[in-house]
């Protein structure tokens, strides 16, 4: 039935959307995590990408989360100079590139492509009993 189909293709959807939303909240976790040593590399954002793959089973292409990628953009710098991981160049400590405003956002935007998944779980669940409703009429 074409409708366990889209059920299993919104639910590769819900799948990939979790992936995305453990990246997130990883970001979000280490935002404000120094380097562990002076010098040393801190936390990089990590950037989850989707991939579009064949599910035999299904017949059809389904979303799936492709490869988390690190962000290589630069890091922050904050001015720390009690702190054991500063740098040899004034005290300042190097921190991650996660900015909580933009993971917010990339969190909203994950919570409303998860929904829309349900939605679309939901719907096809109720025209399968609409129609069970009618052959048993």
């Amino acid at each position: 039935m074409d409708l366990d189909r889209t059920i299993g293709i919104a639910a590769s959807g819900l799948e990939a959307q979790s992936g995305r939303m453990r990246a997130i909240a990883e970001n979000l976790a280490n935002a404000d995590s120094p380097a562990p040593q002076a010098g040393g590399e801190p936390y990089r954002r990590k950037i989850p990408t989707f991939a579009s793959q064949f599910h035999a089973d299904l017949d059809a292409r389904v979303v799936g989360l492709g490869r988390i990628v690190r962000d290589r953009s630069a890091l922050r710098r904050d001015y720390e100079p009690g702190n054991p991981a500063t740098d040899a160049k004034g005290g300042y400590v190097r921190l991650p590139n996660a900015n909580l405003l933009v993971e917010q956002i990339d969190m909203r935007g994950t919570q409303r492509c998860h929904e829309a998944n349900l939605d679309v779980i939901g719907a096809a669940r109720r025209m399968i009993a609409r129609i069970l409703d009618i052959l048993r009429g």
